[in-house]
């Protein structure tokens, strides 16, 4: 039986991060999202969670992610 210790990170980024325009590359905030699971993988980390929700404002996203990996 596995036994994982976990830790999450919430990253905020603009309500309009996931729309890719034809002809455009993609955002910043897909960028840096990327930037953030490859280095938690990199430490041994894998992604296990993931939510995404609206603020009040509908001005950004924030997005749980929670990874996990083996104890030692």
């Amino acid at each position: 039986m596995y036994e994982y210790k976990y830790k999450s990170e919430v990253f905020k980024a603009s309500a309009k991060f996931g729309e890719v325009k034809k002809g455009t590359t993609r955002g910043k905030d897909l960028d840096k999202l990327d930037e953030l699971i490859n280095q938690q993988a990199a430490e041994g980390w894998e992604l296990a969670f993931q939510s995404i929700a609206l603020d009040a404002t509908l001005a950004q996203h924030k997005i749980l992610l929670t990874f996990r990996k083996p104890k030692d």
